[in-house]
């Protein structure tokens, strides 16, 4: 049964005009799947030079559980490079998320998961 809304627990709509631009985390296991987001990696660069390719990260870093490389894109290239991904992704998972400001809703509410969907480590976005 679905939860009828209320003003009480109704939440304010965002607008999307508070994305600056997204991110695209390829996940990977060094020892087995590196390959594959290489070849993903080079085929980004090639069909979408308006994405910036991050860094390599074989160790964890931020809130990722595996070894990652981030894509960053603007905006406007949402439409196609998401369904691109969807199709081109190799079997490997990624995780696309906005960036709003609010880093923690923006890996967890605001996300989309293509493939599985990982348990990040939000401990590193817990405000004191």
């Amino acid at each position: 049964m679905r939860k009828k809304l209320t003003s009480a627990n109704a939440s304010v709509p965002s607008d999307p005009k508070s994305i600056t631009h997204y991110h695209a985390h390829v996940y990977y296991d060094p020892a087995s799947t590196r390959d594959r987001a290489a070849r993903l990696r080079d085929r980004v660069a090639e069909a979408f030079p308006k994405a910036t390719l991050g860094r390599w990260h074989d160790e964890l870093v931020g809130p990722h559980p595996r070894s990652m490389y981030q894509v960053a894109f603007p905006r406007a290239l949402l439409a196609t490079f998401l369904p691109w991904l969807m199709l081109n992704r190799d079997g490997l998972t990624i995780l696309v998320h906005p960036e709003t400001g609010d880093d923690l809703a923006d890996h967890t509410d605001h996300a989309a998961w293509l493939g599985g969907i990982l348990r990040l480590r939000l401990g590193v976005f817990r405000r004191a």
